[in-house]
């Protein structure tokens, strides 16, 4: 039987995406969408790919995909999560806006679903919430700062370094008119950190002589820079520093949302298996 998925921004840049790669397979089935600006639409419409046309002129895979592309694509679009998760499905997706994302996933764990996060800018204390509702619910919630395979290796990479140098700082890149900050994938990665205890500075930070703001802000015990720019997509680089040697772990971005297709295809499937609050992708992959 087919996975049921309730994909929220399902028109926007990495939701369509998903949408057209959920299109392909035979073990996932797309049954409802959500966009607010969509709403009453069929989801095939919004993005070019009606029942005939095999999925999307112009995006990603389109027409690669035959006839089942076009049938994945052939679902309501609703104006609100609570409309969507109505329909019923095993795993709901979000990918929104960190001041709603929050609200949708309580109300998918209330409806006794599993539920993935693909929206970055949630608090801390957001995550402290939703871990409470998915222990009272008895589902499982993953959320995933950047799905992309690269993303998953830097963060491994970064945690090993952390055992043996005790000094880094993070730099986050995204273009500018990215809202949150600091993004998804740079918390994730600060959070990681957190595990190996803060990193040390040269000098305390309330000792800083000039501008407190230019050391960048204090997360989990890690120094994080935030760059907003044009030119930019999403990049993520954590310096390791030890007298006289630096080490630079960096990702970088494309320009398109496909490198984060399969990472979710993946996550969707195997979410069911995990219980609670899951923090990366790398929960539900084998990488020893």
């Amino acid at each position: 039987m087919a996975i049921r998925v309730c994909l929220a921004g399902a028109t926007g840049w990495a939701g369509s995406a998903l949408a057209r790669g959920i299109g392909r397979t035979e073990d996932i089935e797309l049954v409802a969408a959500v966009s607010r600006r969509q709403a009453g639409r069929r989801l095939g419409e919004v993005l070019g790919g009606g029942a005939g046309d095999g999925g999307g002129a112009g995006g990603a895979g389109a027409g690669d995909g035959g006839p089942r592309d076009a049938r994945g694509l052939d679902v309501p679009v609703f104006g609100q999560v609570g409309e969507a998760l109505a329909v019923g499905c095993d795993v709901y997706f979000d990918y929104t806006k960190p001041e709603v994302a929050k609200a949708n996933c309580l109300a998918a764990l209330g409806r006794g679903v599993s539920v993935i996060i693909g929206t970055s800018g949630l608090t801390e204390g957001d995550f402290r919430e939703i871990a409470t509702a998915a222990a009272s619910a008895g589902r499982a919630v993953l959320a995933v700062g950047n799905f992309a395979l690269t993303v998953v290796l830097l963060q491994k990479f970064a945690e090993i370094a952390a055992r043996y140098i005790p000094q880094w700082e993070i730099i986050d890149y995204a273009s500018a008119t990215k809202p949150d900050a600091p993004s998804g994938t740079t918390r994730e990665l600060a959070s990681r950190l957190s595990a190996c205890g803060p990193s040390k500075l040269g000098i305390p930070l309330e000792k800083t002589q000039g501008l407190i703001e230019a050391r960048g802000a204090s997360l989990e015990g890690s120094q994080i820079h935030s760059i907003r720019l044009p030119g930019y997509s999403i990049s993520a680089e954590v310096i390791f520093g030890m007298p006289d040697q630096r080490l630079s772990i960096r990702h970088d971005a494309g320009s398109g949302a496909e490198p984060y297709v399969e990472g979710a295809l993946l996550a969707i499937r195997k979410v069911g298996a995990l219980a609670g609050l899951h923090r990366g992708l790398d929960a539900v992959m084998d990488l020893g």
